[in-house]
C-alpha cells in the first residue's frame, strides 16, 4: 500500500525550517557520563550523537529521546557533555530526571534541566540525492538499518543531529531559547504543524501520544527501522524482552501513517475497527474471525483535501484489500500505507504472525 496519490501534494520538499513543540533538554556529564547513559538507552553511546529509547524493566517505552554532544560543553564538567532532547508530557512514566537519578548511585555523573536553555528545531528539504539504505531483517519481522559509511550516521555537529529516522527528514538542531536557528536564512519559516505534517508523512512517530510511556513496545513503535534500538550491544533496561522479541517473537503491529476521512483532526487513541463486506453467498469461503482493534495516534486536518492524516499503531493482519478500518467515532474511514522509505521485506523472511508463537 503506497502513499495514495491525492496525498503526495502534502509532501513539503522546498528548504523549509520549523520549531518542535513540547520538548525538554536535560545535560548529562561528567569522566561517567558515556558508560553510565549506554547502560540505560536503548542504543549504543559511543561519546556520539545518536537516537534511541529509554525502556522500562519489562521493555516497554518510557521515553524515544535524542541524544547531542552539547554545543557548549561545561568548564566545570572534568568528561563529555550529553543533552537529552526528549517529550516532558505528564505520563504514567516517571520523570526522566527521577528515572536517571535512580540509577546514579556511585557514577561519577551529573544530571541537570537545561530546558530554558534551548530550543528544538527542524529543518529539511535539502538533502540533495535520494538517500538509498541497506536493511537487515530478522525472522520476527524487526528490521535494521545498516549503515556502510565511513562517517557517524547522525551527524558529527555538536548540538545538530541528521534525523536518520527516515530518508528526507532532514535535521534536528538545539537553539539557544528564544533566538532561530541559521537555516532560516536560507529556508523557508513554518510552523509547529507544518514539522508535525512532515513526519507523520515520512511515517515517524515521535514523542509521548505516537510512542506511549509505559505501553508502547519498541519494535511495533518502529525503533528499530528508524535506527534507535541496537540489539548486539551489552546489557541495558528493557534489553531482555526486546533482544527475545527480534530473535523469536513475531511482530503483529506496526505505526503507521493513515488517511482519514474526517476534515478535522481527532483525538489520539480513538479505537480503529475492521470488518469485511458483508456478503449473502452460502458458498462463500469462510473467513478467520477478525481479531483486535488498531490505535489513532497523533493525527492533523491536511489543507486543502477537505480530510485528515495521522499515525496509527496498526495490527499488520488486518492490512488486506477485503478489510476495511474504520475510526468508531462517526465511523470515518482510514487507509494506511506504508511510506515511501519502508523497506520491503524478502519473501524468504515473510512470515504470517498468525502462524509464529
Amino acid at each position: 500500500m503506497p502513499i495514495p496519490p491525492s496525498l503526495r501534494t502534502l509532501l513539503r520538499t522546498i528548504p523549509t525550517v520549523a520549531p518542535v513543540s513540547n520538548r525538554a533538554v536535560l545535560s548529562v556529564s561528567g569522566s561517567q557520563a558515556t558508560e553510565f547513559l549506554n547502560g540505560l538507552l536503548a542504543c549504543s553511546v559511543q561519546g556520539k550523537q545518536t537516537y534511541g529509547a529509554f525502556l522500562h524493566a519489562q521493555g516497554r517505552v518510557l521515553y524515544d529521546t535524542f541524544l547531542y554532544n552539547s554545543p557548549t560543553p561545561s568548564l566545570s564538567s572534568t568528561g563529555p557533555t550529553y543533552l537529552i532532547e526528549y517529550d516532558p508530557t505528564p505520563s504514567e512514566a516517571p520523570t526522566l530526571m527521577s528515572l536517571l537519578k535512580r540509577y546514579v548511585l556511585r557514577s561519577k555523573v551529573r544530571i541537570l534541566d537545561v530546558s530554558e536553555e534551548w530550543d528544538v528545531w527542524a529543518a529539511w528539504g535539502s538533502e540533495g540525492a535520494k538517500e538509498i539504505r541497506e536493511w537487515n531483517w530478522a525472522r520476527s519481522g524487526a528490521v535494521e538499518p545498516v549503515w556502510r559509511t565511513s562517517e557517524w550516521p547522525w551527524g558529527t555537529e555538536n548540538g545538530t543531529i541528521l534525523d536518520r529516522r527516515a530518508p528526507g527528514m532532514g535535521k534536528r538542531m538545539l537553539v539557544r531559547k528564544g533566538e532561530t536557528p541559521a537555516d532560516a536564512s536560507t529556508h523557508e519559516l513554518a510552523s509547529k504543524d507544518a514539522y508535525l505534517l512532515h513526519r507523520i508523512m515520512h511515517g515517524v512517530p515521535e514523542g509521548s501520544v505516537d510512542i506511549q510511556p509505559m505501553h508502547a513496545f519498541p519494535i511495533e513503535s518502529n525503533l528499530d527501522a528508524m535506527g534507535g534500538l541496537d540489539f548486539r550491544k551489552g546489557c541495558y533496561v528493557g534489553q531482555e524482552l526486546t533482544v527475545r522479541t527480534y530473535h523469536t517473537g513475531a511482530v503483529r503491529k506496526r505505526i503507521l501513517p493513515v488517511h482519514i476521512s474526517s476534515p478535522a483532526s481527532l483525538s489520539p487513541y480513538m479505537s480503529i475497527k475492521p470488518s469485511l463486506p458483508s456478503t449473502t453467498d452460502s458458498a462463500a469461503v469462510k473467513t478467520p474471525r477478525l481479531r483486535g482493534s488498531s490505535t489513532l495516534l497523533s493525527t492533523i486536518a491536511a489543507p486543502g483535501i477537505g480530510s485528515s492524516v495521522g499515525l496509527a499503531l496498526v495490527r499488520l493482519d488486518h492490512l488486506r484489500p477485503d478489510i476495511a478500518l474504520v475510526a468508531e467515532e462517526q465511523s470515518w474511514k482510514v487507509e494506511p500505507w506504508w511510506a515511501d522509505w519502508w523497506p520491503e521485506q524478502p519473501p524468504d523472511e515473510v512470515h504470517d504472525p498468525n502462524t509464529l508463537a
